[in-house]
């Protein structure tokens, strides 16, 4: 199976090819603006490089977030757009599993994950993980403060008060050290926290029917609307 990844979610912008069980080609830049420029030429240069035609695509996975208002909306055009012309279908996947997935496996080696994406608020947005990186409970926006006493008062699958050393990861990560750091248990992962295009192509690939190519917001977006119109699908 070939797969074309595509992430603009958060502070980067990445593409990459998943060939037959392993991404051969990746290509990212770190930016908070200008994706819409950058992607295309950076989606070209994977598929020359791995000898891939739009043609040749099974299928095309994007990051849905939650993440940046615009950014989100830039990958989602694009992986529809290229879908469409290729007339394969495209995948959903979360930013909480693209930043999980990507994590070392020793890393993460007996450790409950906490992964915690940027909002741009004072909030980040959190998603917890089991051991198998299937996802626990589910994801919320938190004032930071508020992060210990709700980590205390959980009671699923050993998350209850201390139960077991937590890794924290993610881009959202510098808003949690202030009242997390030095807590028994708690370590902060060594990985650069934001979704890569290697991960989204590699969890699109065994995704099935994954999720629609939709934005995940979890909040309202940091814009006005018009009189009279309607939020973006998504919105939350």
């Amino acid at each position: 199976m070939k797969v074309l990844g595509l992430d603009t979610s958060t502070s980067g912008c990445s593409a990459a090819v998943w060939d037959d069980g392993r991404v051969t080609v990746r290509r990212a830049a770190p930016m908070a603006r200008g994706q819409a420029e950058a992607l295309v030429p950076l989606v070209q240069g994977v598929l020359d490089d791995a000898g891939v035609t739009f043609a040749g695509l099974d299928r095309v996975a994007v990051t849905v977030g939650p993440g940046a208002f615009t950014g989100l909306r830039i990958a989602l055009a694009a992986a529809r757009g290229f879908a469409l012309a290729a007339g394969v279908p495209v995948v959903g996947v979360t930013s909480f599993a693209a930043i999980a997935h990507a994590l070392d496996p020793q890393e993460r080696l007996g450790r409950r994950l906490l992964v915690a994406v940027e909002s741009r608020r004072t909030e980040p947005y959190l998603q917890r993980f089991g051991a198998g990186l299937d996802t626990v409970g589910e994801p919320l926006l938190l004032d930071p403060a508020a992060v210990p006493a709700w980590l205390d008062g959980l009671d699923d699958g050993g998350w209850a008060g201390q139960g077991g050393p937590l890794l924290v990861a993610g881009d959202g990560m510098a808003a949690l050290r202030p009242v997390l750091e030095g807590r028994g248990g708690v370590v902060f992962s060594a990985a650069p926290g934001i979704p890569d295009a290697a991960s989204v192509a590699a969890l699109g690939a065994v995704a099935g029917d994954g999720l629609p190519p939709v934005p995940l917001y979890l909040r309202a977006p940091d814009v006005t609307l018009p009189k009279g119109a309607a939020p973006p699908a998504g919105a939350a």
